[in-house]
């Protein structure tokens, strides 16, 4: 078990702390922390008013740990969720099985509202009035249904897709309505609950599992309470080459590197559309951030820290009691 700087599975101090937050998602030993490292960085330089929490399963190593703390993250280690063992869809990519842990973040009800960024998300402005949004919705970004991933579904094989609804007629006398909206779930505010979480654990165990694991999960949980909102709120990255005519670049708050081979701390330019000047542009936009030493934590201006008080165990398992820094 990891020190004092791992957060417990259970709520912090009642009334301690700011009742909003960012969280992300880490699991492994990979150099997936490095994203998060750049996140954290990414929303000190947007003046972000609020923490970033980071949820960690066990396996995350005691290095990435204290890495993430000296950038002034609140680490706080999850239990891992699976889908039921019974369940034996082919997933679109393997390691989508552990991102059901990410229901854990509805547990976090020390905070009244929060934004879950992925770890290969940067912010490149503020938006932090995304919190404002009125509560009972959960907000999120249109996902594209044109890229090779999406093959096995009705939309790809008939050249539809929400972003450009009109391009393509959906055939409602064969097919009957068209999809509800489907959003990315790399970014999404939501509220978390207890009693949210506990009717995501009861669905999961009766829900099959499919090709997108928690994504599509939590679009068919929240269907009815999904609101869309803009892209410049979740640039995922094919929109830029699938329909540019909906995006303004300059506008754009949030990139979500999520394209094959777009993440910058392991981009070589190798793969198809890798070579592009907005991608190269992006890439190296996230680089200045990460490799910034005025963005990190210990050289922000302490004015900036806004410390909140978490319940933590010590080696021993010992509770106490320590000031965890803002990452704004």
């Amino acid at each position: 078990m990891s020190t004092a700087m791992v957060v417990n599975g259970g709520s912090a101090e009642a009334g301690a702390g700011p009742n909003r937050a960012y969280v992300t998602f880490l699991a492994g030993n990979k150099d997936y922390v490095k994203g998060v490292v750049g996140l954290a960085k990414g929303l000190r330089k947007a003046e972000s008013a609020y923490p970033l929490v980071v949820a960690v399963l066990p396996d995350v190593p005691e290095e990435h740990r204290k890495m993430l703390v000296s950038q002034g993250c609140i680490v706080r280690e999850i239990e891992p969720v699976y889908p039921p063992e019974n369940q034996t869809a082919q997933f679109a990519m393997a390691y989508y099985v552990i991102n059901y842990s990410k229901l854990r973040i509805w547990e976090f009800v020390e905070y009244s509202k929060m934004i879950y960024l992925d770890g290969d998300i940067q912010v490149f402005g503020n938006i932090d009035h995304l919190f404002d949004y009125a509560d009972g919705h959960l907000y999120a970004v249109m996902d594209c249904f044109c890229e090779k991933n999406w093959t096995d579904t009705p939309q790809y094989k008939l050249g539809y897709c929400q972003q450009c609804p009109g391009k393509v007629e959906w055939p409602t006398t064969e097919l009957g309505p068209p999809p509800p909206l489907y959003f990315n779930a790399g970014m999404f505010v939501f509220e978390p609950k207890i009693s949210t979480y506990n009717d995501l654990l009861v669905t999961l165990k009766v829900t099959p599992t499919t090709s997108f694991a928690e994504q599509d999960f939590l679009n068919m949980f929240f269907r009815d309470v999904y609101c869309p909102i803009p892209p410049i709120y979740n640039l995922v990255l094919a929109l830029l080459w699938r329909h540019p005519e909906n995006i303004e670049l300059e506008e754009v708050r949030v990139v979500h590197y999520c394209a094959d081979g777009a993440k910058p701390w392991r981009y070589t330019g190798n793969e198809e559309n890798m070579q592009r000047e907005d991608i190269k542009m992006l890439v190296k936009k996230w680089w200045d951030i990460y490799s910034d030493e005025s963005l990190d934590f210990q050289n922000a201006p302490k004015e900036a820290e806004k410390p909140s008080i978490d319940v933590v165990s010590d080696a021993q398992g010992v509770n106490r009691h320590i000031r965890a820094p803002s990452a704004a």
